[in-house]
């Protein structure tokens, strides 16, 4: 489990991070989520011991990076697909990295494997595309069998079905009780890979919590013969109805609830449907001020 507790990091003048407290759950695929700016970048390297914080903390099962035994048996991590030599053959880039991570041979090829890059292994790195790069730094983050992944923008370069593919991998290592956690700027993409985002803005938090809890501004479409009556019960219910082109628009209620006011008034409904808020309105409107917030500078 990811804890940040706190945490604020100060560069000269600018804050960066902002009192910055949250919990990335394990078992789930956790997207984090900020405008640039936001401090995103800065919060992961502090997790990762390569930025000291101002104040608080940025824990990895309790512990801040540099105390943890054998860290890359605890944690792989993404900040950097174009880290390997463009020189060296990934398998090689691979073998040198497995020493420290204490893996032997057989899990080089296994993580091969597992990217998609066994056919690819004797290649040179320079000769690699953006999303074999991708591919490649996951695979040396796998190495030591972690159970905590940190990414930062795994999706960068991925075509369509390398995206896809990604998705698939994240979600099967989240099932076997992993902790991850996935900087992204894709947003569609997070909404369909994660189950647990946190969002933040000029290095504060703005929400941490289930993605379906962003959908409390979810919409209700009814459409019926006694609009305007419908609208009216709806209100006196708590719902917040209007008219929108024939049908009742109602916020503050679900489906379920404005089908059993329709049926206990006798009012005949010929279309039901609810949509929830998507994550892009969400995110647009937890941060519509971090044109006049964003201190310049935070990363």
């Amino acid at each position: 489990m990811i804890e940040i507790d706190g945490l604020s990091k100060r560069f000269g003048a600018v804050d960066a991070v902002r009192d910055l407290t949250f919990a990335v759950p394990a078992g789930r695929v956790t997207g984090f989520l900020g405008p640039n700016g936001a401090g995103k970048t800065t919060t992961l390297r502090a997790l990762l011991g390569l930025v000291r914080p101002t104040a608080g903390a940025a824990l990895i099962d309790g512990e801040p990076y540099q105390r943890l035994r054998q860290p890359r048996r605890v944690v792989g991590a993404v900040l950097e697909a174009t880290a390997a030599h463009p020189g060296r053959r990934a398998r090689d880039h691979l073998r040198v990295l497995a020493g420290p991570s204490g893996a032997g041979p057989r899990r080089v090829e296994e993580v091969l494997d597992l990217v998609g890059l066994r056919e690819a292994a004797g290649r040179r790195v320079g000769g690699f595309s953006l999303g074999m790069r991708q591919r490649l730094g996951l695979a040396g983050a796998l190495l030591g069998d972690p159970r905590v992944l940190v990414l930062d923008e795994p999706a960068n370069g991925l075509d369509p079905e390398g995206m896809a593919w990604l998705r698939g991998l994240l979600r099967d290592l989240a099932g076997e009780g992993r902790t991850i956690l996935v900087s992204s700027h894709v947003l569609s993409e997070v909404a369909q890979s994660a189950d647990h985002v946190v969002i933040v803005a000029s290095g504060r938090l703005r929400y941490a919590g289930p993605l379906d809890g962003l959908g409390a501004g979810s919409v209700v479409l009814a459409r019926t013969g006694q609009a305007e009556r419908l609208r009216d019960l709806l209100a006196g219910h708590g719902g917040e109805a209007s008219l929108e082109a024939g049908a009742v628009r109602v916020r503050g209620m679900s489906a379920e609830q404005v089908g059993e006011v329709a049926a206990r008034e006798g009012i005949v409904l010929s279309a039901l449907s609810e949509e929830g808020a998507s994550l892009e309105a969400a995110f647009l409107d937890l941060t519509k001020d971090v044109a006049a917030a964003q201190p310049a500078g935070a990363r």
